[in-house]
Formats: structure tokens, C-alpha cells, sequence
């Protein structure tokens, strides 16, 4: 898992190693109920997602720079360097 900086400091992201996001499934990942594991809830990245709406933030999902899951969080005011 790693966590950064955007490049243009317009908001931040997380990402991680493991398996990729498949481009068709990137806006549905983020729908109550969705999930892709049997014992899922499909709760997880619904509740993120309105973390971030409750911001006015917004979220992308995208790939990893090791293959993985990226998810870009922008509209995000950056107040300390990380």
C-alpha cells in the first residue's frame, strides 16, 4: 500500500500491488452492494466514496504503478507537506 501526493498537488492517492481494476468495472466498484467476494459486503468503497462526496472531493479509479488498484482522491486543499 502506498500513499501520496499527486503530481500537480491537486489531491492525493493510494494504491497498492495486488490486482488491477478492470477499466468496465472502475465506476461501479463505488455502488453500494458491489463486490466481487462472495463474503462481501460491497460496502467498503460505497462508504469511501461518500467520505469523499461529504468533502466535495472527487474519486478516480485507475491502475497502480505495480499493477495494482490506484484511486486518486482531487479537489482536496493540501494545508502541510506530507
Amino acid at each position: 500500500m502506498t500513499v501520496g501526493v499527486l503530481d500537480d498537488d491537486a489531491g492525493f492517492y493510494v494504491e497498492n500491488d495486488g490486482e488491477p481494476i478492470p477499466e468496465a468495472k472502475r465506476e461501479q466498484i463505488f455502488e453500494t452492494g458491489y463486490t466481487t467476494n462472495k463474503q462481501g459486503t460491497g460496502f467498503g468503497l460505497a462508504i469511501v466514496n461518500r467520505i469523499v462526496d461529504a468533502h466535495s472531493w472527487e474519486i478516480q479509479a485507475t491502475d497502480g504503478s505495480a499493477g495494482g488498484a490506484r484511486f486518486e482522491i482531487t479537489g482536496v486543499e493540501l494545508t502541510a507537506q506530507i
